[in-house]
């Protein structure tokens, strides 16, 4: 039984991204068409789902998509559509971006919650069923690509597959990363959008030190911090020569052949895990709330 409402909230993904890539159908006509130029903004989680979504519309030949953070989304470039992804519904960043914008492309926003600000600035893809009471986002975001992803046409089922078998390893698959001192998450496209929401979810709920990069530019830089009893943890497949780089620094390097969505769910059980060892609520972290919402 989970022990608290962020791990019910996590091990409820597989089901919940069956549901959405189920519902994709229903939005089509409040989604992007195929050669319409997009921009996907949000801030957060939001934006690194953004980063994954435009990364995959775009390689799948679907036209151009560009992920901006809503505090700084140029959104003057004769887009077809906008997208938002705002849990909460009442983001300032986001509704200032999306008045900006009004009477000049139509704007979808995917949401958690129903009656906030953001129904009198879009059309509305309202994912309530994928709320949750945790300040940690979690199966909402993941719910949110899946749903974006089946849109595009992937094949979901072995993702999810995926996903159930992680759930269903025992927890020591994760000792070495449970009590690695530093994380680096890495990876290419999709994998270094979501190694970026991988390294917040560990700042947040253990405030750890975790970082995120593009497996590429690991090595002209990042890499000097690599030491024994820290991580590298790769989501996708290695660029050549990054194991044996790895291997070189004495850092321990975390890699499956899952889904980067999958893996992600290995994180979300790893910040329960280190949560656990330190005492924390990992749902509850410190001087964050449900939504960022700015005085005037």
């Amino acid at each position: 039984m989970p022990a608290s409402v962020l791990e019910a909230e996590i091990r409820s993904q597989p089901d919940c991204w069956l549901a959405a890539a189920g519902a994709a159908g229903q939005h089509r006509d409040v989604l992007p068409a195929s050669g319409e130029r997009v921009a996907v903004i949000g801030c957060g989680t939001s934006l690194y789902i953004a980063r994954a979504y435009a990364y995959l519309r775009e390689s799948l030949g679907f036209g151009i998509t560009d992920a901006w953070p809503a505090s700084e989304a140029r959104l003057q470039r004769g887009y077809h559509r906008v997208i938002a992804i705002t849990r909460s519904g009442t983001t300032t960043e986001v509704l200032q971006a999306l008045e900006q914008i009004q009477g000049k492309a139509p704007v979808t926003v995917i949401t958690a919650t129903e009656g906030t600000p953001v129904y009198k600035l879009a059309d509305v893809i309202g994912l309530t069923e994928f709320d949750e009471r945790s300040v940690v986002q979690t199966r909402f975001a993941t719910s949110a690509l899946a749903l974006l992803r089946a849109h595009l046409g992937e094949d979901l089922t072995p993702v999810i597959a995926q996903a159930r078998a992680v759930l269903a390893q025992p927890a020591t698959d994760l000792k070495t990363v449970r009590a690695a001192g530093q994380i680096t998450f890495v990876g290419m496209g999709l994998g270094a959008a979501l190694a970026e929401e991988a390294a917040l979810k560990l700042r947040e709920s253990t405030q750890s030190w975790a970082e995120a990069y593009q497996a590429t530019e690991y090595r002209h830089g990042p890499v000097a911090i690599a030491e024994p009893g820290r991580a590298v943890w790769a989501f996708g497949p290695l660029v050549k020569g990054f194991e044996r780089d790895v291997a070189a620094t004495g850092a321990h390097l975390e890699h499956t052949r899952n889904d980067p969505m999958a893996e992600l769910v290995r994180v979300h059980l790893t910040c329960l895990l280190r949560a656990r060892d330190l005492g924390m609520d990992p749902g509850s972290p410190r001087h964050l709330e449900r939504s960022v919402i700015l005085n005037p």
